[in-house]
């Protein structure tokens, strides 16, 4: 399981543009967002770098 703060992911809309991106790179995924606290988790056996690619390419960069 993946988990990435997401901390410009504040509304529905966001969490449905963080999970279309995730999901453009395993459609196959078990993704959850929680816009109140900018989490997301993945399950997926995909590399998480190539999730952290799309996330920055769509504008919700991942941040430790």
């Amino acid at each position: 399981m993946l988990t990435f703060n997401i901390p410009n992911m504040t509304c529905g809309g966001c969490a449905k543009s963080v999970t279309n991106a995730l999901r453009s790179v395993d459609p196959d995924a078990r993704i959850e967002t929680d816009p109140a606290t900018r989490k997301v988790s993945v399950n997926s056996t995909t590399d998480e770098r190539d999730f952290l690619a799309v996330l920055e390419e769509a504008g919700y960069p991942h941040q430790k």
